[in-house]
């Protein structure tokens, strides 16, 4: 997929990865009680035999963007870290034109479909004054973890639309922070309220699909059941 000051132009908008079928006879009518037990949607399972994988490469096309510097003066501390060079990470393209920190889920093609959220909890950590990783994904019901490794106080704060805004302090060497998003949103917005150049963005989707790409701008997507899916894209800079 190429970019030119947006992300409009996909490579694909649906990705058929597999049809299958099947009929039955004998079908009963339901009793009135099982109404109740229809509204409880098990927890669905991938067959390896059959599952797909959606991967590529994301690349910016035209003259690479000059990242600026960023004034981290009103904190030694954090200046320091970064020896007085930090500069911007809204668009971070390589010298090839890799386009890095797209956030990629599957938008649509998996109604009907619930999946268990991982026991693994996803991680920011706030060091060297900056969130890392600055995009992440994660699936609802999923335990997000906020770490200090700073010697400094920040102050995370993910202004949610859809799931519940909070806005916490975490000083140095105070334990992790644990919360969780319930809804769907992509994406959330975060910053810290005492570093005004700290930013970071979670993709919260309901399903375990979804990637973010790497410096040299590729991405994958495993473990998909057999379906035609919608493709989301998303840039900090560019858009969707």
């Amino acid at each position: 997929m190429k970019t030119s000051r947006s992300l409009a132009s996909y490579c694909l908008l649906s990705w058929l990865v597999g049809i299958s079928g099947c009929s039955h006879k004998g079908e009963t009518t339901a009793k009135p009680d099982q109404k109740a037990q229809e509204a409880v949607v098990p927890v669905f399972h991938v067959d390896p035999a059959t599952a797909g994988s959606i991967s590529g490469e994301i690349r910016y096309t035209g003259k690479r963007p000059v990242r600026k510097a960023i004034d981290m003066s009103n904190d030694p501390a954090c200046v320091e870290a970064h020896h007085g060079k930090a500069v911007d990470e809204s668009l971070v393209v390589s010298p090839n034109g890799s386009l890095a920190n797209a956030f990629i889920y599957v938008k649509e093609g998996l109604q009907g479909k619930h999946f268990e959220a991982p026991s693994t909890p996803i991680v920011i950590d706030q060091n060297g004054c900056w969130f890392r990783p600055r995009i992440v994904g994660i699936q609802t019901g999923q335990v997000f973890e906020v770490r200090n490794s700073d010697p400094v106080t920040h102050n995370i704060h993910p202004m949610a639309q859809i799931n519940r805004e909070w806005n916490h302090s975490q000083g140095a060497g105070d334990p992790p922070m644990v919360r969780k998003f319930l809804k769907p949103e992509v994406m959330i917005r975060v910053k810290c309220n005492v570093h005004s150049w700290m930013h970071a963005f979670i993709g919260v989707v309901d399903n375990p699909y979804f990637a973010v790409s790497k410096e040299n701008g590729s991405y994958s997507i495993e473990n998909l059941p057999p379906g035609t899916y919608t493709i989301g894209f998303w840039q900090e800079a560019l858009g969707t």
